[in-house]
């Protein structure tokens, strides 16, 4: 049977220290002294937050492709840049946890309708001047060479190339 580690509370006091503590034990071979089942709930929140931060750097990136297509007299080379970091961040979760990539769609189909309303929040436009269904395709949104060139309700979008 399992013996409690040696500092049970570690992880509540000093969660780097407990964490490079339990790597030890697991590299020592010494199971009996790993603390299974708070290393088992830090895996399972590690997984978790790799998924919320997909999520939350894709629905960074639907607002500036929203506000892109919406503003067009407002586009500027740091909103270009805007898109571009948020699509290089999500490439490089993706990269780490390629696990994570069949969920897109239903990320996107999650995030949209909020990524539509901070849309229009930061544009003072009414959210019904959004689509109420993401107007991008999946391929579009992770594409580094997409950027919307208008946005209509109803409309299917354009594909803008950079050098324009």
């Amino acid at each position: 049977m399992a013996v409690p580690a040696a500092k049970p509370l570690l992880s509540e006091h000093d969660y780097h220290a407990w964490l490079l503590e339990q790597a030890a034990r697991l590299r020592a071979r010494q199971f009996d002294q790993i603390d299974h089942e708070v290393l088992a709930e830090e895996l399972e929140d590690m997984g978790r937050s790799e998924r919320r931060a997909v999520e939350s750097h894709l629905k960074n990136l639907l607002i500036h492709l929203l506000q892109w297509a919406k503003q067009k007299q407002r586009r500027s080379g740091s909103w270009r840049d805007s898109i571009d970091n948020a699509r290089d961040a999500l490439a490089d979760l993706l990269q780490d946890s390629p696990s994570l990539r069949p969920q897109l769609p239903a990320f996107v189909k999650r995030q949209y309708p909020r990524a539509r309303r901070s849309a229009a929040n930061q544009t003072g436009l009414t959210v019904a001047r959004f689509p109420a269904s993401c107007p991008f395709r999946l391929e579009e949104i992770l594409d580094a060479e997409f950027f919307p060139e208008t946005l209509r309700r109803g409309e299917n979008l354009r594909r803008a190339s950079r050098g324009s």
